[in-house]
């Protein structure tokens, strides 16, 4: 596994979109149950229960996406009658399984799911900005995270858990990365050189990543990272190669300024 900690990359222009999505996942965390569990999750079934009912409301849920319907039983936010059970009943709001998907993307499980997507997103959304435009980067990532959703839906249509997370389409930062920037230098920590910082291609880094997320989906390969949703993270990865490509052949390479900012 490569740890990203900065890449040698210059940009054009301030990342504002990049920044804002940052802040708005850091500020949706404070607003939700999450934000009161450690960093690790749930420290209480009471805290569980709470957090499981504001993803049934909020996030998206593989099976509403393929119905267009809302789960007939979800959690009230209580302990249920057993140790480690929630209570359950009729939802008493109207949830619209499309919209979920765009709220999913800004909920997170916790600050150390948060942290390591925001991660990702700061090293190499700015250049995808830079090179997209603004609205037409903002698009691309919110274009992802709708692809990143379904196709795992499409491919679980019976699960009923929930979908959280910005890594959809943070993926597709990453596929659009690879493809525009493969020779761009990233400083990386490598846990088997005892977290020795190095600097290697973008493309060893991002196909690395994709690499792994693949073996994790297909079940070659154990991740011991509980139910981390990987084919959503594949099917974003995806878009963003696709998406990335025909930005490559449609416009030249940036012209930098002679005193460029970089991240």
């Amino acid at each position: 596994m490569v740890i990203p900690v900065h890449d040698i990359n210059p940009v054009r222009r301030t990342p504002w979109i990049t920044y804002g999505l940052v802040a708005a996942n850091v500020i949706v965390l404070l607003l939700t149950p999450a934000s009161q569990a450690s960093v690790t999750g749930p420290s209480s079934q009471a805290q569980l229960c709470s957090q499981q009912a504001f993803y049934d409301h909020y996030a998206a849920i593989p099976r509403e996406l393929i119905t267009d319907h809302q789960l007939p039983l979800v959690a009230t936010g209580q302990p249920g009658p057993r140790p480690d059970t929630c209570d359950v009943s009729r939802p008493t709001y109207h949830k619209v399984p499309p919209l979920s998907v765009l709220f999913s993307m800004f909920l997170h499980a916790g600050w150390l799911h948060l942290l390591g997507n925001m991660l990702f997103l700061v090293i190499f959304g700015n250049n995808i900005e830079d090179r997209f435009g603004r609205i037409r980067y903002l698009f691309f990532y919110l274009l992802c995270g709708y692809i990143a959703a379904y196709g795992f839906a499409f491919a679980n249509q019976s699960s009923t858990e929930p979908l959280i997370g910005a890594s959809g389409a943070i993926s597709g930062v990453l596929g659009a990365y690879l493809v525009i920037y493969p020779r761009a230098k990233v400083w990386s920590l490598l846990p088997f050189l005892f977290f020795i910082p190095v600097r290697i291609p973008a493309w060893l880094v991002l196909g690395s990543w994709f690499v792994l997320q693949w073996l994790y989906s297909a079940g070659y390969a154990a991740s011991g990272a509980g139910s981390v949703a990987y084919l959503a993270h594949v099917y974003g990865f995806l878009a963003g190669v696709i998406v990335g490509l025909f930005v490559r052949a449609a416009s030249p390479p940036p012209q930098y300024p002679v005193h460029p900012h970089y991240r």
